[in-house]
């Protein structure tokens, strides 16, 4: 009886998750107020425009007064639009200060491990752990205005002051440098480099990279707009459609031989 009582809710909050994802044409103000995000259809394609903004939320709850982006809205999120036969593509705008490194992480290894086409684009600020999400996308964009802050990982208030400690802020530093090497041209060691630059920031370690500074180092992939970043997820897409166009086409000439 208890089983049946929990089957029947996982069912009744994935219903409510699809009908959110599913129902593109209705109440598009709706799905921007709840989850931040809109979902757009045109020219026969539809995108899932994920926007991350403000402080990312990790485990502990930020202050009312903080704009964040919740990791537990993001991820269920993602997994709905790889799940979803509807969406083509994913569109992601970025404006972050940074925030949680796990949570950042977390949603960045989505996003890189995602099969349809996904685009980035750095707006205002893709600082800290926002260094890692822009890079996640197949392909990232950044406008000249923008900014990056590269600085090695840090904590607030108080901490043990034991090797143990440091060795754990070493592994975690590793952790995020080696997906952004993995997601971005940038060396390893150039990328060492810019994080622990100690003559540029007068409080911090660190650099900070404008758009045109943060394509020539290798981090980003183009500086561009909007309209660069959709166009070039249009492009995306009919690859990926194509694609699997004809790799269905070729497991019917197999299924129809065997048979």
């Amino acid at each position: 009886m208890k089983k049946n009582h929990i089957n029947s809710i996982s069912e009744k909050t994935d219903n409510e998750n699809n009908g959110k994802i599913n129902n593109i044409n209705n109440k598009p103000n709706e799905l921007i107020k709840e989850m931040g995000s809109v979902i757009t259809a045109a020219n026969g394609k539809t995108i899932y425009c994920l926007t991350i903004i403000g402080q990312i939320e990790g485990h502990y709850i930020l202050s009312s007064e903080n704009k964040t982006t919740k990791y537990e809205h993001v991820i269920p999120q993602l997994v709905s639009i790889e799940e979803n036969p509807k969406i083509d593509g994913l569109l992601l705008l970025l404006n972050t200060v940074g925030g949680d490194v796990e949570a950042g992480l977390a949603i960045a290894e989505l996003i890189a491990g995602m099969s349809k086409p996904t685009v980035s684009i750095v707006l205002g600020g893709g600082h800290s752990i926002g260094v890692p999400l822009a890079v996640s996308a197949k392909k990232s964009f950044i406008v000249k205005s923008a900014t990056m802050t590269i600085h090695p990982v840090r904590t607030n208030g108080l901490t043990v002051g034991l090797p143990q400690t440091f060795e754990y802020f070493r592994r975690m530093q590793t952790r995020i440098t080696n997906f952004v090497i993995e997601n971005s041209k940038i060396t390893p060691e150039r990328f060492c480099e810019l994080y622990m630059n100690t003559e540029e920031l007068v409080l911090d370690v660190g650099t900070i990279l404008d758009g045109n500074k943060a394509v020539d180092e290798g981090l980003i992939d183009q500086v561009g707009n909007l309209s660069d970043a959709i166009k070039h997820l249009y492009k995306m897409i009919d690859k990926h459609k194509e694609k699997n166009n004809s790799k269905d086409k070729s497991e019917k000439k197999v299924k129809s031989k065997n048979e």
